[in-house]
């Protein structure tokens, strides 16, 4: 199974890079086992998010940037409604990352 890098981005992907960097300078971790637990992640978190999460939202706002590169789709939009069934939600700015998923099974 294929994936892509995007969500160790995010908030928990970067506390698990951080705590990892401190494991391996520490001498806690190997570095291989610190790359190993990354490509376990982006596995999880694709697997959680193709299985597991239901909801639906709808984004409205002005589009600032998009970029298309690699068979990755860049949105940058402001001003951004957010709304679910939970409600509604508006932000100064969000960016969205979409890949093609026919990509991942490769």
């Amino acid at each position: 199974m294929t994936t892509f890098e995007l969500y160790r981005r995010s908030t928990i992907g970067m506390c698990l890079t951080e705590t990892l960097d401190q494991m391996v300078s520490g001498g806690i971790l190997s570095p291989e086992l610190a790359i190993q637990v990354l490509i376990q992640f982006d596995k999880s978190m694709t697997e959680a998010l193709e299985t597991e999460v239901k909801s639906k939202v709808s984004i409205k706002g002005h589009l600032h940037t998009y970029r298309f590169c690699d068979n990755v789709w860049t949105f940058i939009l402001q001003n951004a409604q957010l709304k679910s069934d939970e409600g509604q939600e508006t932000v100064d700015s969000v960016k969205i990352v979409a890949c093609d998923s026919k990509l991942l099974t490769q």
